[in-house]
């Protein structure tokens, strides 16, 4: 969700009044290798304590054949991001020739979709688009509601409160959004908390795109948390295992996560470099 391209970080963009999506893209590449290199040291140490065998070492050539192979998909990945840092298109008009090019590639290149399929396919879109709108709808207008109400000013009040040390302040800003994410879905979680929790982050001095970066961060830990971690749904059905049976080797992974977000928090460099660098932010 952190590394492009990524429907989330629109989703913030929108909820935040304005941050550019471009540079939100851009900014999402370090803390996400970041957190992948988190894991897999990780998954190392784990690997080594309780002696699992190693896999076996991968011919070069079929390392080759296989890089190969999965070069069409990802232009994908380079056509977007290249497109909207280039300004050839916008990140709306991305999302078209994204899915311009997924079709062509499903049903030309790989041919795993025929022209049969079309229909299915848009219908189930359809669906999916609503329940998005229908989300961002509803949000929006609890968002306003907590405007009106001065909620944002409450809860900064309160936050200061009850410690003037910004460090602090965002630490429980990461516990409760930490929190959030193990029992609400992303989208919604973003659209509500963005105008709650944002304006704090800005009166402590941090950007609101690194504060974007952190937000999805935190998010993206609750979707591998049960009780409603989606993603530990569908990893126990692939692997045909329960989540009581996953939890407990789980726990190194998310204290690596957890290390990581604490990185991504208080090192403001790590969102912002390389969206300073293509010239997207000041």
């Amino acid at each position: 969700m952190l590394i492009p391209p990524s429907n989330i970080l629109i989703v913030f963009a929108v909820a935040s009044g304005g941050v550019s999506i471009a540079a939100l893209f851009v900014a999402g590449y370090l803390p996400g290798i970041l957190v992948g290199l988190s894991l897999m040291g990780a998954c190392a140490v784990y690997a080594k304590r309780h002696n699992f065998p190693a896999g076996v070492r991968v011919p070069f050539r079929v390392l080759l054949l296989c890089t190969v192979a999965t070069l069409p998909s990802l232009f994908l990945i380079i056509l977007v991001i290249g497109g909207i840092l280039a300004g050839i298109f916008t990140a709306t008009e991305a999302g078209a020739i994204a899915v311009l090019y997924a079709l062509v590639l499903s049903t030309v290149v790989y041919r795993q979709i025929s022209l049969a399929d079309l229909k299915v396919i848009l219908i189930k879109s359809v669906e999916t688009t609503a329940i998005v709108m229908f989300l961002i709808g509803t949000s929006m207008a609890m968002s306003w509601l907590l405007a009106y109400e001065n909620i944002p000013a409450i809860v900064a009040e309160g936050l200061v409160n009850l410690s003037d040390n910004p460090f602090v302040i965002l630490l429980l800003i990461n516990l409760v959004l930490l929190t959030v994410g193990i029992f609400m879905d992303m989208t919604p979680a973003v659209l509500i908390f963005t105008p709650i929790f944002l304006p704090v982050a800005v009166e402590l001095g941090m950007s609101p795109l690194h504060f974007g970066i952190m937000m999805v961060l935190n998010l993206c830990i609750g979707l591998c948390t049960p009780p409603v971690g989606s993603i530990l749904f569908v990893s126990c059905a692939v692997a045909k295992t329960s989540i009581s049976q996953i939890v407990r080797p789980m726990i190194p992974m998310y204290v690596a996560m957890f290390l990581a977000l604490l990185l991504v928090t208080y090192v403001p460099e790590l969102s912002e470099t390389l969206p300073r660098l293509f010239g997207l932010i000041d």
